[in-house]
């Protein structure tokens, strides 16, 4: 019994041994002469110092501008729960939030809570956030009787929902005339495929979704019954996001409360469906889902990529829901993925609430890179819920924790294959 055990101590005192003369030489194990530092895993190779704390971004500084530098009697105010960005161009992203806060002031006196326990003091300082917008705004506008969901007018405005920047930072488009229509709006998509660059907007928390004239001039169509939820072909249960196949195919991600993916043509007939409840956390059976939050597609491959958000993973189909795939988004907690995205390159990427990080995956699920921190700093994230890029490669990030959208320019330098991918080739 004693020899084995003699002879694995020695190879381990081998290998320490020879650890050490390669350490002492300068070299170590995977090091090879004529190693770039930085080359394979930096966001930009061979930079001395530094970390990628914004991966193989640069924030941009003040993007967009204040609210009160677009709009009059703003002064004060600023965008509350911010849902979703999408960019026809880098002079042209249309944001989907949900109204306006106060402004917060610049430092806000420690105040002891003892109501709801012992050694609480709000603000709680160190970096942690004062304020968590998507918690602060009620859906629809409304405020409840006692108070709960605060004072409109003082707490919060339901005005501005709809917006538009150029690449400045600008408001440049301003479609309030339809504030009064949404519970949520929760996706914004033009498709590739469409010269006349129609914008859809998925309504969460009014179960529907809309189809505008470019300009927002003009409500063109409308899926689902607003304000009534349901399961069948006329009802949503709080849909999430929407793709587009082909020039004449989309699909619908239903949803928070619904279970399934609804395939249309672009007139907005039915096509088919598929998907039935599962069970979270740990549900493995194919085609089954938990919150419907979040949808990709890859027209070279026909493939549908769907975010089954609460049982922690992505399934993959073809374009008629055959299962074809799937895998896990890591750990959860802390893994929360909300929105995922591919580009032209077939990247997928996830935004992660959770980690608050954006993570690249192949288009069989291996991971690539990872990058992200939490905060409310100029670049840091907390709560990611849409993204999305312009011809330039400037990505652009939603924010529902934080209220506000970001805009991050490429690196120079930045390794492309870590860029999040440009959009799909458009007619328009």
């Amino acid at each position: 019994m004693k020899r084995p055990s003699l002879k694995v101590a020695g190879v381990c005192m081998a290998t320490c041994a020879a650890v050490l003369v390669a350490s002492c030489s300068g070299t170590v194990e995977g090091q090879e002469e004529g190693y770039v530092p930085g080359e394979g895993f930096a966001a930009v190779p061979g930079l001395k110092g530094g970390q990628d704390v914004f991966g193989p971004y640069d924030p941009v500084e003040g993007w967009p501008k204040p609210l009160a530098e677009s709009l009059p009697d703003h002064e004060g105010w600023t965008w509350s729960q911010a849902t979703d960005v999408f960019a026809e161009s880098p002079d042209r992203v249309i944001v989907a939030q949900k109204g306006e806060l106060p402004v917060l002031p610049d430092s806000i006196p420690r105040t002891w809570l003892p109501e709801l326990g012992a050694g609480i003091k709000f603000p709680v300082g160190g970096g942690v956030p004062e304020r968590e917008a998507a918690s602060t705004t009620p859906s629809h506008g409304r405020a409840a009787a006692d108070g709960s969901n605060g004072r409109p007018g003082i707490d919060w405005r339901w005005e501005h929902l709809i917006a538009v920047f150029d690449r400045q930072g600008n408001m440049i488009e301003d479609w309030s005339k339809w504030d009064d229509m949404w519970g949520r709006p929760h996706d914004v998509e033009i498709s590739p495929y469409d010269p006349e660059k129609h914008v859809w907007i998925v309504d969460a928390d009014n179960h529907a979704v809309h189809k505008f004239t470019n300009d927002g001039s003009e409500l063109l169509l409308t899926l689902g019954t607003p304000g009534e939820p349901g399961t069948d072909d006329t009802h949503f249960g709080r849909p999430t996001f929407l793709a587009f196949m082909d020039a004449n195919t989309m699909y619908l991600a239903d949803g928070y409360d619904g279970t399934r993916v609804i395939k249309y043509d672009m007139d907005g007939n039915k096509i088919m469906e598929w998907g039935m409840k599962g069970t979270p956390p740990d549900e493995q059976r194919p085609g089954y889902f938990s919150s419907v939050h979040g949808i990709a597609v890859d027209p070279t491959t026909r493939r549908v990529f769907i975010n089954d958000r609460n049982n922690g993973r992505v399934q993959v189909f073809d374009e008629n829901g055959e299962f074809l795939d799937q895998w896990s988004m890591g750990p959860r907690p802390p893994m929360n993925i909300h929105d995922i995205y591919m580009g032209s390159d077939g990247v997928l990427w996830a935004a992660d609430q959770g980690s608050s990080k954006l993570n690249a995956y192949t288009a069989d699920g291996q991971f690539i890179y990872s990058w992200g921190t939490f905060g409310t700093c100029q670049g840091c994230m907390w709560g990611v819920h849409g993204f999305h890029t312009d011809t330039e490669g400037n990505l652009y990030t939603s924010e529902v924790r934080t209220g506000r959208v970001q805009k991050y320019a490429p690196r120079e330098g930045a390794n492309p294959a870590f860029l999040v991918g440009k959009p799909w080739p458009r007619v328009w």
